[in-house]
């Protein structure tokens, strides 16, 4: 990481070694007087977590994704804007030249940094091949691609095995579809591998030019990019996991964009900090609580499906989301394909059938448990579930883990926990493509993503077809009709799809997003 080296040690701003801790205060001064006072544009962000990974093959959260379009080109990259839709970046045309090639050509000139040289069509092969060669968890994201076939330096045809639809709004779009170099993976992983953290050269308009563990993230322009100029000349991204600690940081001036909580956006509108813009961006997220239908008292569908008409939805998202989400119908969010346009249980629920499920099921004085993070908005959720399901005589323990501890209780891989599991509050983060939101429940992800053991082959029939069915309203019937296969397993209750407001400094910044409010550092342009 020559890169990071260089820079940093002309950086004396963060000698300091500066920490957020609450928000606010470093080393005994106010955050922004110990590292925010470099020459130049910056940019100053907070997102909602570290960073854990920057390999994208094996990448574990959105901010690493954040962060990888501006140290990586794609060939196509997400527009900003309030329509999902693609823009070239790397690539100077592409085409889908029948339903199982595209065909791509990539701009001449764009370097990769540490010498190693312009990037060309073998590295697109390499990049994406590689993600099956190394067995990546993440290789669904390109489903049945075969091979990429190079006709010359620059121009190649991707060639896969059956039409794979999610491709222009998943596959190129996303974390996977960054194109690294492969002489400078080769070198420093030996054999292709996971490299982590250290990315080995960088072909985006920034580099990662320092890292702070759960203090910062620094992203300084890459001398050697050829394409448009970035609007900032740094990029400075504070990880705080907590909400109430960002919007803490943003009013003491720490930062100029942020995501906000709900409970505070309708404060924030009617109020906003002096010079800030307030957005509400709908969330791709899906959350939902989740029943592990092989555990020995959750085994009969009546008691599940008790369970989900015992849940009053609206009332869950009143108690944990300020009664500013939407309430969800499945794993799809309302403006995709596949968005079903209710459920099976209305979202009151009805006690008296409630009722009539478990005495068909024969149960009395039932005693489950339920797991959830410790974060508010999960526990008040496994609460609200807890006083909603005494009411027809079921008593309810609330589990409230750690983030590091929850999300290895489903894991077969992590041990036997997974047979303990009973109820979950669960969430997923989505994507634009209904692929992404409906492969976690399938058959051979149980165990691993798929925590309620969900298991339906009806289900992984009809996730294949719709891979290869172009047209989006014969392909939205097949997901609504997956989304109906898992309600109807009693497996799950769905809640809401979330909210994404954030706000920003005007007087700093013109912010870019995609149309979920997940910011395009990239596009930023100051004010």
């Amino acid at each position: 990481m020559k890169h990071t080296v260089d820079n940093v040690s002309r950086r004396s701003l963060l000698k300091t070694g500066a920490a957020i801790g609450g928000g606010i205060v470093a080393g005994g001064l106010p955050l922004s007087q110990v590292i925010w006072a470099a020459e130049g544009k910056v940019l100053r962000a907070c997102s909602d977590g570290d960073i854990t990974k920057l390999d994208p093959a094996f990448y574990n959260r959105q901010v690493e994704v954040d962060v990888m379009s501006c140290i990586y080109s794609k060939l196509i990259r997400y527009k900003p804007g309030s329509e999902w839709g693609w823009e070239l970046d790397a690539a100077e045309h592409i085409e889908q030249v029948d339903p199982t090639h595209i065909r791509f050509r990539i701009k001449k000139g764009i370097k990769f940094t540490g010498g190693y040289g312009e990037m060309t069509a073998k590295d697109v092969k390499f990049s994406f091949e590689r993600i099956f060669k190394q067995k990546s968890f993440l290789a669904p994201q390109w489903g049945s691609l075969d091979r990429v076939e190079l006709e010359d330096d620059y121009t190649g045809v991707l060639v896969f095995k059956t039409p794979f639809v999610p491709v222009w709004l998943l596959s190129l779009t996303d974390a996977t579809g960054h194109v690294l170099s492969e002489d400078a993976v080769m070198k420093a992983t030996k054999d292709g591998g996971d490299f982590g953290l250290k990315p080995p050269a960088f072909s985006g308009p920034y580099v990662l030019a320092d890292w702070k563990p759960s203090q910062y993230i620094v992203l300084t322009r890459n001398p050697e990019w050829s394409g448009p100029k970035p609007g900032f000349d740094e990029i400075r991204v504070v990880p705080v996991d907590d909400l109430k600690a960002r919007e803490r940081a943003y009013l003491a001036g720490d930062v100029d964009f942020t995501s906000i909580s709900l409970d505070s956006l309708a404060g924030f509108k009617s109020n906003p900090p002096p010079n800030t813009k307030v957005e509400e961006w709908p969330s791709l997220w899906y959350y939902w609580i989740g029943m592990n239908m092989d555990h020995p008292k959750l085994k009969d569908v009546n008691v599940r499906k008790a369970i989900q008409w015992a849940i009053n939805v609206p009332q869950i998202l009143d108690a944990a989301f300020a009664g500013q989400v939407n309430v969800a119908t499945g794993t799809i969010a309302p403006g995709l394909v596949g968005h079903r346009p209710k459920a099976l249980v209305p979202p009151e629920g009805d006690l008296a059938k409630a009722k009539e499920f478990l005495e068909k099921a024969g149960v009395n004085n039932l005693s489950l448990s339920i797991d959830c993070t410790n974060d508010s908005t999960n526990t008040t959720i496994a609460q609200t579930v807890q006083a909603q399901l005494s009411q027809i005589g079921i008593t309810i323990e609330v589990n409230a883990r750690d983030n590091s501890t929850f999300w290895t209780l489903g894991s077969e891989s992590q041990g036997e926990r997974w047979k303990d599991l009973q109820l979950i509050v669960n969430g997923f983060i989505g994507l634009p493509d209904p692929n992404y939101n409906t492969n976690p429940f399938l058959q051979n992800q149980v165990g691993i993503w798929n925590w309620e053991r969900f298991r339906s082959a009806r289900y992984d029939e009809l996730a294949a077809k719709a891979n290869t069915v172009e047209d989006p309203d014969a392909r939205g019937k097949l997901y609504q009709e997956m989304q109906d296969l898992m309600e109807d397993s009693g497996c799950y209750r769905f809640l809401t799809n979330g909210a994404n407001p954030i706000m920003y400094r005007t007087t700093e910044m013109l912010a870019s997003t995609r149309p979920d409010g997940a910011p395009l550092f990239y596009d930023f342009q100051p004010a």
